[in-house]
């Protein structure tokens, strides 16, 4: 189906890999133009690089750490320098360390709140006077742990929480202006953030990782792990403007594994 993305312009952050790369690359699929950061600038470049080889695009990478509101000002201002709009939006970084709320200081907490709730603040805050005259769509990447904490994670539990939060606070905000905000949660998809959570789990409980990953998806009703591009598939739909009419919420790309309601 096109999703009549061909020339727009979207901006995905942390897509250097994982699920910003696959993001990323779907929106190229669907002719996007594609401004990308990550902090590791010869790996964003890079996949800059593969995905207007491969798809024939637009598309730039730019150095930005998003714990810093100076240099998501930046950001702005270099894709308000070279397309003067935006179309499309995604919020995406790095999951916060894992660990007990005893086990973490304030400086591991505000590292978190700076790179995992204020950079979602500072880029829809950026970018919404480049969407504001021809509308928009924006996606918040966060987590299951939204709807079931998850045990370990409470840096992640709590932010991710601010974030589904903020997203309904502006979907009525900005509706007026034809901006449509809506947050999608992974569950247990395939990347190396979860690979590296299971190798976690395997070294306390000292079983090898395969052990936990078929422990893992015995809990799935699909019964295995997603991959990233299944669940880009479902962010290129709210990106696009053939999502008219769907905002302020918050869908699961779970594979059935959150059971509340």
């Amino acid at each position: 189906m096109d999703l009549g993305l061909k020339g727009k312009v979207a901006v995905v952050t942390a897509s250097s890999r994982g699920l910003g790369r696959a993001i990323a690359e779907q929106l190229a699929a669907e002719g996007a133009r594609l401004l990308l950061c990550s902090r590791d600038e010869q790996a964003i470049c890079d996949a800059a690089s593969q995905l207007q080889q491969q798809y024939g695009v637009q598309a730039e990478g730019l150095a930005v750490d998003l714990s810093s509101a100076e240099q998501i000002g930046w950001l702005v201002q270099q894709a308000a320098d070279r397309y003067g709009t935006v179309d499309a939006l995604v919020c995406n970084a790095g999951g916060p360390p894992s660990g007990s709320f005893l086990s973490l200081d304030e400086e591991a907490w505000e590292r978190a709140v700076q790179t995992n709730l204020m950079s979602v603040v500072r880029l829809a805050k950026g970018f919404y006077p480049l969407m504001k005259e021809q509308g928009g769509r924006i996606v918040a990447i966060a987590s299951s742990s939204v709807k079931v904490p998850i045990p370990g994670l409470v840096l992640s539990n709590t932010l991710r929480t601010g974030v589904i939060g903020l997203m309904k606070t502006l979907s009525t905000e900005w509706a007026r202006d034809g901006i449509l905000l809506n947050t999608v949660c992974p569950g247990r998809i395939m990347t190396d953030r979860l690979a590296e959570l299971d190798g976690l789990k395997a070294a306390r409980e000292q079983k090898t990782l395969a052990e936990i990953q078929r422990e893992q998806a015995v809990e799935i009703p699909l019964g295995r792990y997603g991959e990233p591009q299944e669940l880009a598939a479902v962010a290129a739909f709210l990106l696009s403007p053939k999502n008219s009419y769907m905002t302020g919420s918050v869908y699961h790309v779970d594979g059935g594994l959150v059971k509340a309601i």
